[in-house]
């Protein structure tokens, strides 16, 4: 049996924007790295970008090619590992048809990571959860959402998305509970993530940006919603990979006070003028749909203080 090395940590999704900087975030604390990719003709673009992002060199980063819709070499993928970073998701601009097409890789997906884990005898995995795995059953004006809110994952009200995250994460819950033989579990729910768009990598928050900036996009959402910067998504799994109190526990990964689209509209304007000629005039949301959502568990358990939300969001509009 390969002998373990209590310093390499797995991550899954590397070529994924949560992922690229929770590898760039363990190279840079010391850890030795694995990841996962689909395929590994990513592995050389990933790299470089790793590399532009400040990291010295790659020297520790291992790959591994492994798809979360099928068992094959997530057996090895854990082997060695101290602790799993589980960060691969799907996130698509629209919903399928079908919601099961999002839901059933979501959840079989990270129960193949569980058992793999759990088999490999690593300590911690940190699941990469959502936000929508929280706030979307509870809907009561006023109310602030934490991390005892759950949003019923059996209502099709909610697209299949939001949905899939929370099956995804109750089954994971379910998992250690029925069959986790000592492997702890630690979720991480962040909102809405910005922050440096990195390499090729667009994420679905950062295509908001783009559109905003590019003109395409024209009307606001019926809805407000918070903000994080990606780095402090990273700095978050990697103290809940480490800190004593965060085994079984979840932590909403959040900025303080949430935004519209308008919101950041007016923000481009005011703070980066040259880059908003193209951005449509836009009507705004309801305020009473204002949604108030807390850090104070992350920030007390973990001493986890991620940037303002407008850093995070001109950090992604210098970065386009």
């Amino acid at each position: 049996m390969e002998k373990k090395n209590k310093r390499l940590v797995l991550v899954t999704g590397g070529s994924g924007f949560v992922g690229r900087y929770c590898i760039i975030e363990l190279l840079n604390s010391g850890y030795d790295v694995r990841t996962t990719v689909r395929s590994l003709n990513k592995r050389a673009e990933i790299e470089q970008s790793i590399l532009q992002a400040g990291v010295d060199n790659t020297d520790n980063l291992q790959f591994i090619e492994a798809d979360l819709t099928s068992d094959l070499n997530w057996d090895k993928a854990a082997t060695g590992c101290e602790f799993v970073l589980h960060v691969a998701s799907p996130f698509p601009l629209i919903d399928p048809e079908d919601a099961n097409e999002l839901i059933i890789p979501a959840r079989d997906g990270a129960l193949r990571v569980l058992r793999a884990a759990r088999d490999a005898g690593v300590k911690r995995v940190v699941l990469t959860s959502s936000f929508a795995a929280v706030g979307y059953s509870v809907g009561p004006k006023g109310h602030v959402y934490t991390e005892n809110d759950w949003t019923d994952p059996g209502s099709n009200a909610n697209r299949a998305y939001i949905r899939s995250k929370a099956v995804a994460e109750k089954s994971a819950w379910d998992f250690i509970k029925r069959e986790g033989n000592g492997l702890e579990l630690s979720v991480i729910n962040p909102v809405g993530i910005f922050g440096p768009a990195l390499g090729q990598e667009r994420s679905t928050s950062i295509r908001f940006v783009e559109g905003l900036i590019n003109g395409s996009i024209k009307e606001d959402m019926p809805f407000y919603f918070g903000v994080v910067d990606v780095r402090d998504v990273a700095t978050i799994h990697v103290k809940a990979m480490l800190h004593p109190k965060a085994a079984g526990e979840r932590f909403i990964a959040t900025s303080d006070g949430a935004v519209c689209i308008r919101d950041i509209a007016d923000l481009i304007r005011k703070e980066r003028p040259a880059k908003a000629g193209n951005i449509a005039s836009l009507n705004g949301t309801d305020p009473d749909l204002y949604t108030t959502i807390s850090n104070g568990k992350a920030s007390s358990v973990l001493d986890w203080h991620p940037r303002p939300k407008e850093e995070a969001l001109l950090a992604t509009v210098d970065s386009l």
